[in-house]
């Protein structure tokens, strides 16, 4: 009767011994992603540090390399070192001089980049001053907008909406666009930005265009009686020797077009800085636009910072 007794005593000590491993399996699991997750987390911001630092470093390479050229104070053109793009290559192959670093340490790791002239397209801060539309820049914007083969209305929107944001009273006005992705306010579509983004762009103040770095459809869209034609001939002719000045431009144009100093130059200020890093499957790219003052200050006025995850698996 003893034995028979002590039977569900001993079920139910069978029973909560098997909750409590069931329990402390749980905990233990939860712990060990816990710890899982915090390591990974660490490791992301770790690498996001580490590629922000190459980053850093590489664009202060590029600025070195703006500033040594603003020491010749020779016109800006594309034979200048800084136009030469970097193309992807480890990033060990730089510090191959470095007998204190190991090339097998750590992942391999690839930088990219490059130099724009921010004057080889039309800056779309020349079409308002003191909040009222400039006919002239307004009719060269048109002119532009015609010869990169956008839509008709681009220009026209592109001019009342700038208008538009000049008035800071009006609380009907959209935000002053900082960047081209911003002319999305304005009420153009994503693929006409795109386009855009060739011909113009979005400087902090009034600008020339560059004769030696602008395209044949930025300089037939600027130059007030230069046809396409006319814009090959200028390019052919850099190609052999930048325009050192005005007047050798216009020496290869005719005295039947006129250049005006305000709007186009041979000389550049506004600059922006590419960099793209890839390590492992991801990618980190950085666009800067710095602005060239007082021939060798190269100071950075936009700052954009974005991974790429085209490259992640599906």
């Amino acid at each position: 009767m003893n034995h028979l007794r002590h039977k569900p005593s001993r079920g139910a000590a069978l029973l909560v011994a098997m909750v409590l491993l069931t329990v402390v399996a749980t905990l233990a699991s939860g712990m060990v992603w816990q710890q899982w997750k915090a390591v990974q987390v660490e490791s992301a911001e770790r690498s996001r540090a580490q590629s922000g630092w190459i980053l850093q470093g590489a664009l202060d390479w590029a600025r070195l390399i703006l500033r040594e050229d603003a020491r010749s104070g020779r016109a800006t053109s594309l034979s200048e070192p800084w136009a030469t793009p970097l193309a992807e290559a480890r990033l060990s192959t730089f510090l191959a001089t470095d007998r204190d670093h190991n090339a097998d340490e750590g992942p391999e790791a690839f930088l990219a980049g490059g130099i724009t002239d921010a004057q080889s397209r039309y800056n779309l801060r020349n079409l308002v001053l003191d909040s009222k539309l400039v006919p002239a820049q307004q009719a060269m914007l048109q002119r532009l907008c015609d010869s990169a083969g956008l839509p008709s209305e681009t220009a026209a929107l592109l001019a009342d909406g700038l208008l538009a944001a000049s008035r800071s009273g009006d609380s009907n006005a959209p935000l002053p666009p900082q960047q081209l992705a911003d002319l999305a306010w304005l009420g153009l579509d994503a693929a006409t930005i795109a386009r855009l983004g060739k011909v113009v762009v979005l400087l902090p103040v009034a600008t020339p265009i560059n004769l030696n770095t602008a395209s044949r459809e930025v300089l037939a869209g600027v130059i007030a009686g230069l046809d396409l034609g006319g814009a090959d001939r200028l390019v052919q002719a850099r190609q052999r020797q930048a325009m050192r000045n005005l007047a050798d431009a216009t020496d290869v144009l005719g005295q039947g077009v006129t250049l005006e100093p305000r709007d186009v130059d041979v000389k550049s200020a506004f600059f922006e800085i590419r960099g793209r890093l890839r390590i492992d499957q991801r990618v980190l790219t950085e666009q800067t636009l710095v602005e060239r003052r007082g021939g060798l200050e190269v100071v950075a006025i936009q700052h954009q910072r974005a991974a790429d995850l085209s490259l992640l698996p599906r």
